[in-house]
């Protein structure tokens, strides 16, 4: 059966990204530091396409995990585009992800501005939803061959994820870091009742994974 999986980073206090939010910085101020912890491993640097040896252990296994489950992708549209102004200039503009962005399978965009498909290099394709986050994890279910669904985000897509009750496990990556302000992950003022799965810890971040208890 196919599941809807949410792997994010959070600030100690419980922010995905800081204050002044912009285009051309998207995580606002201090929010980079919240991935820090995955950008020198070899699984996410082999994804990326980045040249050279990254770093391997307990962390890199999680991701390797984390890239392994899903068969398609579902984010908001300002994950997609780098921010809300952005796709109001210009609502057909391709997102800030190159062109061979990193997920190589269908990413399923909630979004109230309706597009064609944009397909892009690597097998990654962009599908424009507009009729509700039900809908596009139907569609993302139905172009995932079986595998899980991953919510790449943000913050309030995966709140209507929660509150639609879609959401089947959650890994939150805490990053030793305190933003005081910003975009919490949960803000929605939702309930749900979650049971620790597995924790994993290491110098630089506490992976802690829970399932929704339906």
């Amino acid at each position: 059966m196919t599941k809807l999986r949410l792997d994010i980073s959070t600030s100690l206090d419980g922010f995905v990204a800081g204050p002044n939010r912009t285009v051309e910085q998207p995580l606002g101020d201090g929010g980079l530091q919240l991935h820090e912890w995955v950008f020198g491993l070899a699984s996410w640097m082999e994804s990326h396409g980045v040249e050279g040896d990254g770093a391997t252990g307990p962390d890199d296994d999680l991701v390797k995990e984390q890239l392994a489950q899903p068969g398609a992708v579902l984010m908001g549209r300002r994950m997609f585009s780098g921010g809300e102004d952005a796709w109001e200039d210009d609502p057909m503009a391709e997102g800030w992800w190159g062109d061979t962005p990193p997920f190589h399978m269908p990413v399923f965009v909630l979004t109230h501005h309706a597009r064609k498909t944009l397909e892009l290099q690597g097998g990654t394709s962009f599908v424009f939803v507009t009729d509700g986050v039900e809908s596009a994890f139907e569609q993302a279910q139905a172009a995932a061959g079986g595998k899980d669904v991953a919510v790449a985000g943000g913050a309030n897509v995966v709140q209507q994820c929660l509150r639609a009750g879609l959401l089947d496990e959650l890994q939150v990556h805490v990053a030793p870091v305190l933003l005081g302000s910003g975009v919490r992950l949960f803000d929605g003022g939702d309930q749900a009742k979650l049971e620790v799965m597995r924790v994993v810890d290491s110098p630089t971040v506490t992976h802690i994974k829970y399932r929704v208890v339906k």
